[in-house]
């Protein structure tokens, strides 16, 4: 198995809406399957922080993956659900200045 650097990442902050903290995990779950289909995506965590506190990290090896990510069906389906489920989310994009991956 080929290791691949990466350089780039996003962070994502997600508040839910009172009474949808179930449906906004079950919307992360499912996002899975989608990022399953996107080849730049090196890594993707979906994460709940507390209660009503959710969060997406995922990683890139290139600018051009992760431009690729947020026009993808992940972001379609984040934006498609805010502010139903959720707030309108954080998006951060980062840097990577270090990294482990598996090999």
């Amino acid at each position: 198995m080929t290791v691949t650097t990466v350089t780039k990442g996003l962070f994502v902050q997600i508040e839910a809406k009172q009474g949808n903290e179930g449906d906004v995990r079950s919307f992360l779950e499912e996002g899975l399957a989608l990022v399953n289909q996107e080849p730049d995506t090196t890594a993707w965590f979906a994460v709940q922080f507390g209660p009503t506190s959710f969060g997406i990290f995922d990683v890139f090896p290139r600018e051009e993956g992760r431009e690729a990510h947020l026009s993808g069906k992940v972001a379609e389906a984040l934006m498609e659900n805010a502010g139903e489920l959720f707030d309108k989310p954080n998006i951060e994009k980062a840097d990577v200045i270090a990294a482990k991956l598996p090999a």
